[in-house]
């Protein structure tokens, strides 16, 4: 425990470049050895700065005590640069965080096939289809999906990954929040989410840069999915392509401003991708006992019709200028298949274990037997079709009536 305090130390120095706090941990081969290295040392390290060497002899610990209580109330581990833990994949990128703060699991993720899927935050309606179906196909054919989770195509990626039941490893351009996001919850539980700061570090307009270098050192491979000229994902891929990874793009219109980059990409040599099968063939042989080929079926659609009428949970009625709530009926949840005939086993598995009421996520878990990711895929299918609704608290509720 003590050693890992100077690895926090070297971490809250966010004011320093990730090349001069990884070029520290380099130099001195540990961030303690660095800590109590002579006055005036840090001036001599290749990489640091005259006025980045000034802010490290100040030797400033203040940060480190209240950064360990915020990583134990928040469920946070700390990965640093020498733990075994560290994704090797990761660690050999020019700059790798010299600590990772977690939630999840990066648990095997060396030895899986881990794809990047990006793109433009203003999607067109195709852009968001294909990064959804692309980063379903690439979880269910034994693969890994990584996602920025920003809005557009990150968002639709995570979300087809999460759809498939499969691994989505998140990677964020800020501190860990105290409370998550739904979608950062339901990546937890499938996979990780990722940051290189502190909790607590107030996020700065570079951080959203660097944490390109993240998601492309974790992944084997980056799919490009809509950007326009000047899209950062343009810049994210041109990250990748100097860690000496796999670029690959999807093709759109010609004349669509959103196919711009991707088009452009193609042109200097990026491989075409029109399913997910086109990315992780490349590394089937490396991964032979991870991935097979699942072309047969398609993400489902986001836009899912609406559940019947006699599915809601209130109906208001107008009655002389009045509304007026449906009231519950005598028979409870037992026959859910005649109420919900359109749902998988293992959807109605899962409506019969929240129908006492409000359930936490852990609990539903608990009471079908499922996987987590299992539970959640089939639990964000369920609220697409207007089944179930999500509260605070991790908690899940029936979007049904009973009779």
């Amino acid at each position: 425990m003590a050693a890992i305090k100077y690895w926090l130390w070297l971490s809250s120095q966010t004011r320093l470049s990730p090349r001069a706090r990884a070029a520290i941990a380099e130099y001195y081969g540990d961030a303690e050895a660095a800590f109590n290295s002579p006055a005036g040392d840090f001036s001599r390290v290749p990489g640091v700065g005259r006025l980045e060497a000034q802010l490290l002899e100040q030797r400033d610990m203040s940060r480190v005590d209240p950064i360990l209580a915020a990583c134990h109330a928040q469920g946070i581990d700390i990965v640093t640069l020498q733990d075994a833990s560290y994704p090797a994949r990761l660690r050999n990128i020019f700059a790798p965080p010299v600590v990772l703060y977690v939630k999840g699991s990066l648990k095997g993720l060396d030895e899986e096939a881990a794809v990047a899927v990006i793109g433009t935050r203003k999607a067109s309606p195709y852009g968001l289809k294909m990064g959804r179906n692309l980063a379903w196909e690439i979880a269910r054919s034994g693969g890994t999906v990584v996602s920025l989770l920003t809005e557009g195509i990150d968002e639709a990626a995570a979300r087809g990954a999460l759809l498939a039941g499969g691994r989505c490893i998140g990677v964020l351009g800020c501190a860990h929040r105290e409370r998550e996001g739904s979608l950062a919850m339901d990546v937890i539980r499938s996979g990780a989410l990722v940051s290189e700061y502190p909790p607590g570090t107030p996020t700065q307009r570079s951080f959203f840069r660097d944490r390109n270098r993240i998601a492309a050192g974790l992944s084997v491979a980056v799919t490009v999915v809509e950007a326009p000229e000047g899209s950062g994902a343009l810049l994210f891929a041109a990250e990748a392509l100097e860690q000496g990874r796999e670029i690959f793009a999807v093709p759109g219109n010609a004349d669509a401003p959103n196919s711009a980059g991707t088009i452009e990409l193609i042109k200097q040599g990026a491989k075409p991708a029109t399913c997910g099968w086109d990315v992780l063939e490349e590394f089937a042989a490396l991964y032979p006992e991870k991935l097979r080929a699942e072309r047969a079926a398609r993400a489902p659609e986001r836009e899912m019709p609406e559940p019947p009428q006699s599915s809601r949970p209130e109906v208001e009625r107008a009655r002389d200028g009045k509304k007026e709530i449906d009231k519950e009926k005598g028979k409870g949840y037992i026959d859910l298949r005649e109420q919900l005939s359109g749902l998988s086993e293992e959807q109605l598995e899962i409506v019969k274990a929240i129908s006492g009421g409000s359930r936490h996520i852990d609990d539903i878990i608990e009471a079908t037997g499922y996987t987590a990711a299992k539970v959640l895929s089939q639990l964000t299918l369920l609220e697409i079709k207007g089944y179930v609704k999500r509260s605070a608290g991790k908690r899940i509720s029936l979007n049904i009536i009973r009779k």
